[in-house]
């Protein structure tokens, strides 16, 4: 298996996220019903939206316009730092990942409390996020990345009855064969690879497990870190690997079929980390090949395929979430020695992000994740006094 970020960045905020204790409750309980978080969101001017060929058009009456003031977080779980923690909330389950040394995931009923799954990863492997989740699916995927036969798996859970098929099994889909899978609600994104030996970007429905492919690049190329919004498929093809002329650029397709492939060009250098398209616009993220600090990026936008590319300032690497109207990232403060976290967000339209979100001191922060319109994200207390977790959620449509 082929390691898709070969100058990975230090993921020093989620690394709380899965640590060596093991979990002592199978069914975690809730906190209280809700909180408004610190956050002040940026001046921000409409601007007229365009079309692809750069043909201003009217705002589309379906979007809202930005709110006013900064949006109210509700609270879904208070735990200890070696506890559950959340990976995503569904409306009608709770996803949750322990602790232990494998990374058990549970999905709980959110109304009766009942654990419907319990996926303990078989020996050797490790759960790997997101997951991918619906009204009656669940997909979990776990991966072995060492040793001498590094390996994926998911598997498909039944919601209604606990049961589980591993997707290997099911001739019809792809197999996959890069650990990174986007999501967004029961549509999931992932790498394969083809008879020819090339790597391909495969669109898969949950329910159904029907599937399409859309891209494909040559060996020893590969495609790899797709990501969901609500109408596009962004993701990296990388080129000429472990070589001094590697290049990670960017591509986005629409969700629909028969939607054509675009680049998204690069405003300085080749290595375009992550990113995400929404309604047109994306943002993204780049890297030199010699830059000192890998976790620390900057970020840019074009609000369409031909447009400008304006930056947006720096970024921590990896962490762009589009969800509902919105594309979300991290941004890392350090003040007078003190670091902090920030989440940011921008939409078309708008002129400059919006901050929703900073963390208070001693404080580390999860890549948002992003559920039926809802933006999650994990806070960890680290200070001197009791340390914990929060998982945090908003609304973005």
């Amino acid at each position: 298996m082929r390691r898709t970020q070969f100058l990975a960045p230090v993921a020093a905020v989620a690394g709380f996220a899965l640590l060596a204790s093991a979990c002592s409750s199978d069914s975690p309980e809730s906190a209280p019903p809700s909180t408004t978080a610190p956050g002040t969101p940026g001046a921000g001017s409409p601007s007229t939206p365009a079309t692809p060929d750069g043909t201003p058009t009217s705002p589309s009456p379906s979007v809202p316009s930005p709110p006013a003031g900064p949006p109210t977080w509700t609270k879904i779980l208070q735990q200890p730092v070696d506890g559950q923690h959340v990976v995503t909330q569904q409306r009608k389950y709770l996803v949750t990942r322990s602790s232990d040394e494998a990374g058990t995931t549970t999905v709980t009923d959110r109304t009766s409390k009942r654990v419907v799954v319990k996926h303990v990863p078989p020996a050797g492997f490790v759960a790997q996020s997101p997951v991918v989740i619906d009204d009656r699916w669940a997909l979990i995927e776990d991966i072995r990345d060492s040793g001498p036969s590094p390996e994926i798996r998911a598997y498909r859970y039944d919601l209604t009855t606990g049961k589980g098929i591993d997707l290997a099994t099911q001739p019809a889909l792809p197999r996959i064969s890069e650990p990174e899978i986007g999501a967004a609600g029961g549509t999931f994104a992932y790498s394969s690879t083809d008879a020819k030996r090339r790597s391909c970007l495969v669109i898969a429905e949950l329910a159904t497990l029907t599937s399409r492919t859309v891209s494909c690049v040559a060996d020893p190329g590969y495609i790899a870190d797709p990501v969901v919004s609500g109408d596009s498929v962004t993701f990296s093809e990388i080129t000429a690997p472990e070589t001094s002329r590697r290049c990670k650029r960017l591509l986005t397709v629409g969700l629909t079929g028969g939607a054509a492939v675009r680049p998204v060009a690069a405003a300085k250098n080749c290595l375009q980390w992550s990113g995400a398209s929404l309604r047109g616009a994306t943002v993204w993220s780049e890297v030199g090949p010699t830059d000192p600090d890998q976790y620390q990026s900057t970020a840019y936008v074009r609000e369409t395929a031909g447009g400008p590319a304006r930056s947006l300032g720096p970024i921590v690497t990896d962490t762009i979430v589009p969800c509902g109207n919105w594309i979300h990232w991290e941004v890392r403060l350090v003040t007078e020695g003190v670091e902090r976290f920030q989440l940011h967000r921008w939409q078309p339209g708008i002129a400059r992000p919006q901050r929703i979100y900073a963390t208070p001191p001693d404080a580390a922060l999860t890549p948002p994740t992003c559920q039926d319109g809802t933006l999650i994200v994990e806070v960890a207390h680290l200070g001197a006094a009791r340390k914990y977790t929060e998982a945090l959620a908003v609304t973005t449509t």
